[in-house]
């Protein structure tokens, strides 16, 4: 890195009781999959991004309207990545067991899914379940990013993913809505070698 450059990283700490930890450990098949919407690209990825779109990295370029995304290259970029804590909380104030659960970061679903699963677990991902952003459509043709890589690099349109009873998906759902969240029911846990399947 040059010497006049910098990098600048933020991370947060919390605490929780052992006894209200989410350890997956009770996770079973025939369990539901609960996505929330993420904002765009988050914070992960940005050196593919970069690469992609190496030329409109610009103010013209940035500032350039497309239709498809409805706003400017450089809004869609840069929107704020969406914190989930608030609607975590209310599925917890609404009684809800959130058996295992998922931040979708670096990585994306190959790298983060399988962390929440116990041995055994898989989770299957229907990939139609939920619109997918147009800056995702975008970034895979400009880059011609194959289907794979942009699932194990990016979130995809969905920022955090958790696992609850099927008699707890409506309450888990009216519980994220009321944050403002944007929720859909993305798939279930099925008994096989752990890991994840994007179907």
């Amino acid at each position: 890195m040059p010497e006049e450059d910098y990098d600048l990283a933020g991370f947060a700490v919390g605490v929780c009781d052992k006894k209200e930890m989410i350890t997956g450990e009770h996770l079973k098949a025939g369990d539901v999959l609960i996505g929330m919407a993420s904002t765009g690209v988050h914070s992960n990825g940005f050196s593919l991004v970069r690469k992609v779109f190496e030329k409109e990295l610009t103010k013209e370029g940035l500032n350039t309207y497309y239709d498809s995304l409805g706003k400017t290259l450089g809004e869609a970029l840069l929107a704020p990545t969406r914190i989930y804590v608030k609607a975590l909380k209310s599925v917890k104030n609404a009684g809800v067991t959130v058996k295992a659960c998922s931040h979708i970061t670096g990585g994306g679903f190959y790298e983060n899914v399988p962390r929440m699963l116990k041995e055994g677990t898989r989770a299957v991902i229907r990939k139609d379940s939920y619109e997918v952003p147009a800056i995702f459509k975008m970034l895979a043709d400009k880059g011609e990013i194959e289907e794979t890589m942009m699932y194990n690099t990016f979130n995809m349109g969905i920022g955090m993913i958790v696992a609850v009873d099927p008699a707890d998906v409506e309450k888990t759902m009216e519980a994220i809505k009321a944050t403002g969240d944007v929720p859909y029911v993305i798939g279930s846990i099925e008994e096989d070698e752990k890991g994840v399947t994007l179907c």
